[in-house]
């Protein structure tokens, strides 16, 4: 049957037909793929987020589908599906895990953020040497977005403690006279390697960065841009510094436009 997706009727006609032939896929003939489908079909049409979870869940741990393992890992990391739920950041990390076992690029980045990471819940340990290896598993995917957090890593460095300044050193420091320009900072400010779990290493990063940029990362882009222009990593070339800088800009316009267009279509609601 043709529908003309114009009219508000065949619309909601349509939309009734697909949960129908999804519950039948998952229920009666027990395809993983059709079940994760009831599961976005549940979240993105019905808005009904529990019955959602349950389907994500059950898909993960009955057929291991991995993208199944990776939405429920979502979903019990924001606590959604759970009415007063505040999320379950563990139960959150053993699913993403999952699915990165099973390989899914974006279980496997979350998996790491979650490892590398000062600013997450005091239930997931950190482990950047493991969340290391998750990220470079994604990336080895072509995640773009893991690709790009490595580059930043190894920019910077991952130190194993960062030391916050007690108040009585910082007053200290305050009421120190100024370092004369351009001289050296004391060694006690200067980390050694081996305070680091992972170095700053600039040929790494941008590897790492022109992968993301390949990827379509306009961050990455941006980056390479610096990199090139200022002989970090790589052989100076502004050139090719131009060339990256135009690149992410022209990624920007794509982005503005994509949230222009997204503005428009929300005032486009689903019939009832």
């Amino acid at each position: 049957m043709a529908y003309d997706l114009k009219k508000e009727s065949d619309v909601k006609e349509y939309v009734d037909k697909l949960g129908v032939e999804y519950r039948f896929g998952c229920y009666s003939e027990k395809k993983p793929e059709a079940c994760h489908l009831l599961g976005d079909y549940l979240e993105g049409i019905k808005k009904d987020f529990e019955k959602a979870s349950k389907v994500y869940k059950s898909t993960c741990d009955d057929y291991g589908y991995a993208k199944s393992c990776y939405k429920y890992g979502n979903y019990s990391f924001l606590g959604k599906g759970k009415s007063g739920s505040k999320g379950e950041p563990r139960v959150a990390y053993q699913y993403y895990e999952k699915g990165c076992n099973l390989n899914d690029s974006d279980a496997c980045l979350h998996s790491g953020l979650l490892l590398v990471s000062r600013s997450m819940p005091k239930e997931i340990d950190r482990d950047v040497p493991k969340g290391l290896e998750f990220l470079t598993k994604s990336c080895d995917m072509n995640n773009a977005i893991a690709c790009f957090y490595l580059s930043g890593m190894h920019i910077s460095g991952v130190q194993k403690k960062q030391e916050q300044p007690t108040a009585a050193a910082a007053a200290a420091s305050a009421a120190a006279p100024a370092e004369e320009a351009g001289a050296l900072p004391s060694p006690k400010s200067q980390p050694k390697e081996s305070d680091y779990i992972v170095l700053k290493d600039m040929k790494k990063a941008f590897q790492f960065a022109r992968k993301a940029c390949e990827l379509r990362n306009m961050y990455a882009c941006a980056n390479l841009s610096q990199m090139y222009a200022r002989g970090d990593g790589i052989e100076k070339n502004e050139k090719e510094a131009e060339r990256y800088k135009k690149m992410a800009l022209e990624m920007q316009d794509e982005v503005k436009k994509q949230q222009e267009t997204l503005g428009f279509q929300q005032g486009v609601g689903m019939p009832n």
